[in-house]
């Protein structure tokens, strides 16, 4: 057996965790001098009211090792192989964490940690993947050789409707250069090599930009595998979320279209209003 476990970085919803049977690790929100569990302890509106009282972006940091070998424990005295996926090891100790209580558990063996060089369901793409593989019975290194071959294929990317959360957090290189313009302006964030990259820049209304952003990944999605797509978003209006997903329908090419909120992580650097299209890209 190969047991999924996942840092609460991935974006996946109770219910894809518990079809997938996916355990997660919560990361740190530190608000002040209070410090909260991601996904557990805190919602994401909670932390936008203390951050826009305070004017400043939560702090975050990994899970603690001891959090961590309690969580790997019950596997690795059964013998069981765990495959532990991680956001980005540029953006976050994580991984090293589940390393080291591995470890700790004298588990080196058959814990195996994934640096998914990506955040949010970028992230919960791979751990899907992973998950269907456990279910059909594939062993650990198949299941680790086919996450390598997909991590580069993960499309991930968003826009956002607000840059002071980006800005406040120092996360997002090449974003300084945009602060000077109007506060209209709404850029492509683009997840590559495990690093945010700001692309192309919209302006206007979010519902407008929102759909212009889609519509932009277009000859893209009609590469992407079929499976699934997410749109992931931190607290987007109702009917924005729904324009896109009626967009993504049309196009005829997915299995799924999953829609998720974005955790107390993620939101915490991206601010309100932001919105991800997610999938992977084919291999032909």
């Amino acid at each position: 057996m190969v047991k999924i476990v996942s840092d609460s970085t991935c974006d996946l919803s109770p219910e894809l965790l518990k079809r997938y049977q996916v355990d997660i690790l919560p990361l740190h929100i530190c608000l002040g001098d209070e410090e909260y569990r991601d996904g557990a302890d805190i919602t994401p509106p909670e932390i936008y009211r203390w951050a826009d009282a305070h004017k400043t972006t939560p702090k975050t940091s990994a899970p603690s090792i001891p959090e961590a070998v309690s969580l790997l424990r019950p596997y690795a005295e059964k013998g069981d192989a765990v495959i532990c996926f991680a956001i980005s090891e540029e953006m976050s100790s994580s991984a090293a964490v589940m390393r080291l209580a591995a470890q700790e558990l004298d588990a080196g063996d058959r814990v195996f940690v994934v640096n998914s060089q990506n955040l949010s369901t970028g992230i919960g793409l791979l751990v899907i993947e992973a998950a269907v593989l456990a279910a059909q019975g594939a062993d650990a290194q198949a299941i680790l050789a086919q996450t390598e071959k997909l991590k580069p294929l993960v499309r991930a990317s968003f826009v956002v409707d607000t840059l002071v959360y980006l800005h406040r957090g120092g996360r997002c290189s090449g974003l300084s250069a945009m602060l000077g313009s109007t506060l209209k302006l709404h850029p492509q964030i683009v997840v590559s090599q495990g690093k945010m990259h700001p692309a192309k820049k919209y302006r206007g209304r979010m519902e407008s930009v929102v759909l212009s952003y889609a519509r932009d990944l277009e000859e893209d999605l009609k590469k992407a595998r079929p499976e699934r797509v997410f749109i992931t978003h931190s607290g987007c209006e109702r009917a924005i979320v729904d324009r896109v997903r009626d967009y993504l329908a049309s196009l005829g090419i997915f299995e799924e279209i999953l829609e998720t909120r974005a955790g107390g992580v993620i939101s915490s650097h991206c601010g309100p209003g932001t919105l991800g299209v997610l999938f992977i890209a084919g291999e032909g």
